[in-house]
C-alpha cells in the first residue's frame, strides 16, 4: 500500500482518487512515498527518505526545493492548465478594472451616507459619475508575455472582446503554439512589447532569469499611461521601478493578485489577495490532476506534468515486470544497469530511457521478477540515484 502525506486542504475529489486505489491517506505520514501540497511552504527537513514524488496542486513549484528533490531523485508534479480558465476570468476582471473607474466608483458609493434622501443621493451620484469616466477594451492593444495555458487564453478571450494582441514568449513550446489563435502577433523581444502596448499582462513564472525582469527601464517603453497587470508571480516585478513609474505616470495603474508593504498605499493601485485560482472549479481539477499523476507515477512509473524529470509514458510489455531507474545524466550508466541485468540472465523486454538538464529516468519492462538483491545491486551503480521495482 503506498503512504500519501497532504500539508494542506486538497479537494475531496482529488483525495477520492487516492482511495479509490486503497492508498493511505493522512497529514501525519512521515514515511510517505509521496506528498500532495498546494501553498505550503515545503522545507527540505520534511522530505523523508522513503519519498518518491512530490505533487503540486497548482502551477508554480517555488514553495518546493526542486534542486534538492532532484538530486534526490524525487520527482516534483505540478498541474499546468488545471486553473488556467480561473485565472483567464480574473485577469478579465483585471482588465475591466484597468480602464473603467469601476473600484473608485464602488468606494465613493459606499462611502455615501446611507440616511440621505433618495433623490438627493440621486443627485450627488449624477454629478459625480463624471469622475469616474473610463474608456473601452475594444480597439486597444494587449501585450501578453508568456503564451502558455493562461496567457493563450488571455489572448483569445482579448481577441474576443476587440482588442489587437501582441506576444512575447521565447520559450514557447510547439503544442502551446499550436492552441495560439494566428490572430496574436508574435513579438521578438520585451521593449517591443511595452512599446506597442496600451496594457500589458504578465504570464511568466517565477526564475533566477525572470526575476525583476519587469523593472524601470523595461517599463519606460510603455507609452505614457501604461497599463500592468501581474496575476503571474510577485517577484516578476521589480517595486522600486514599478513605483517610480507609477509617480511619473509612465504607468498609469497597476492591478496584481499579490499585495506587498512597498505598493499597498501607492496610487493608481489594484490589489487582490492572491485570489487567481481560488475558485471550487480551479481546485478540483488541480487535485484530480494531481492525484493522477502521483497514483499513475506510483503504480507504473509514468511520469507527466514534472517540473524536473521527462515525461515518460511506456505501456507495459504483456507479462513483464518492471524496473525504474533514476539516474545522473552522464555516459555509461544505462550500460552499467543493462550489463547487470545481463550477466543475471535476465531479459529485457521493452524499455524507454529519456533525460532532463542533469537527470535521466530509465523504464525497463524484463522478463523476471524484481527482487531486492536486483535493486540493491543496481542501486550501487555509480551514477545511480535510486531504483525500485513493479510488480
Amino acid at each position: 500500500m503506498y503512504r500519501i502525506r497532504c500539508l494542506n486542504n486538497i479537494s475531496q475529489k482529488g483525495l477520492n482518487v487516492f482511495k479509490e486505489q486503497g492508498f493511505d491517506l493522512d497529514d501525519s505520514i512521515l514515511d510517505s512515498d509521496a506528498i500532495v501540497l498546494r501553498s505550503h511552504k515545503l522545507n527540505v527537513e520534511e522530505l523523508n527518505a522513503e519519498v518518491l514524488a512530490i505533487g503540486r496542486a497548482g502551477a508554480g513549484v517555488n514553495n518546493i526545493p526542486v534542486d534538492v528533490c532532484t538530486e534526490k531523485g524525487v520527482v516534483v508534479f505540478n498541474t499546468p492548465g488545471a486553473n488556467a480558465n480561473a485565472v483567464k476570468e480574473l485577469v478579465l476582471a483585471g482588465l475591466l478594472l484597468s480602464v473603467r473607474g469601476i473600484s473608485e466608483g464602488i468606494r465613493f458609493v459606499q462611502n455615501l451616507d446611507a440616511g440621505e434622501d433618495k433623490k438627493e443621493m440621486n443627485k450627488i451620484v449624477e454629478s459625480s459619475k463624471k469622475d469616474f469616466k473610463g474608456t473601452e477594451l475594444r480597439g486597444k492593444t494587449l501585450g501578453v508575455l508568456g503564451l502558455g495555458a493562461i496567457g493563450s487564453m488571455v489572448a483569445e478571450t482579448a481577441l474576443n472582446l476587440g482588442m489587437k494582441v501582441i506576444g512575447y514568449d521565447p520559450a514557447l513550446s510547439v503544442e502551446a503554439a499550436w492552441k495560439l489563435s494566428s490572430q496574436v502577433e508574435r513579438i521578438n523581444n520585451l521593449p517591443s512589447l511595452f512599446a506597442g502596448s496600451d496594457i500589458v499582462t504578465l504570464h511568466i513564472p517565477a526564475s533566477k532569469d525572470t526575476i525583476g525582469i519587469i523593472d524601470k527601464d523595461l517599463l519606460n517603453n510603455f507609452k505614457d499611461g501604461g497599463v500592468l497587470l501581474n496575476f503571474s508571480r510577485e517577484e516578476i516585478v521589480d517595486e522600486a521601478g514599478l513605483q517610480e513609474s507609477l509617480a511619473t505616470g509612465k504607468v498609469r495603474k497597476f492591478i496584481s493578485d499579490f499585495p506587498t508593504p512597498g505598493v499597498l498605499e501607492l496610487e493608481n493601485v489594484i490589489l487582490m489577495p492572491h485570489l487567481g485560482a481560488s475558485t471550487s472549479e480551479a481546485e478540483e481539477n488541480c487535485a484530480l490532476m494531481v492525484a493522477s499523476q502521483i497514483t499513475d507515477f506510483l503504480q507504473t512509473g509514468n511520469i507527466k506534468n514534472s517540473v524536473n524529470f521527462p515525461d515518460v509514458n511506456l505501456e507495459r510489455t504483456s507479462g513483464s515486470f518492471r524496473l525504474a531507474v533514476v539516474n545522473r545524466n552522464v555516459p555509461k550508466i544505462l550500460g552499467s544497469v543493462l550489463s547487470t541485468l545481463a550477466e543475471k540472465n535476465i531479459n529485457v523486454l521493452d524499455m524507454l530511457n529519456k533525460s532532463k538538464d542533469e537527470i535521466a529516468y530509465n523504464l525497463i519492462d524484463i522478463d523476471t521478477r524484481v527482487s531486492d538483491q536486483l535493486l540493491e545491486e543496481i542501486s550501487k551503480i555509480d551514477g545511480v540515484v535510486n531504483a525500485r521495482g513493479f510488480h
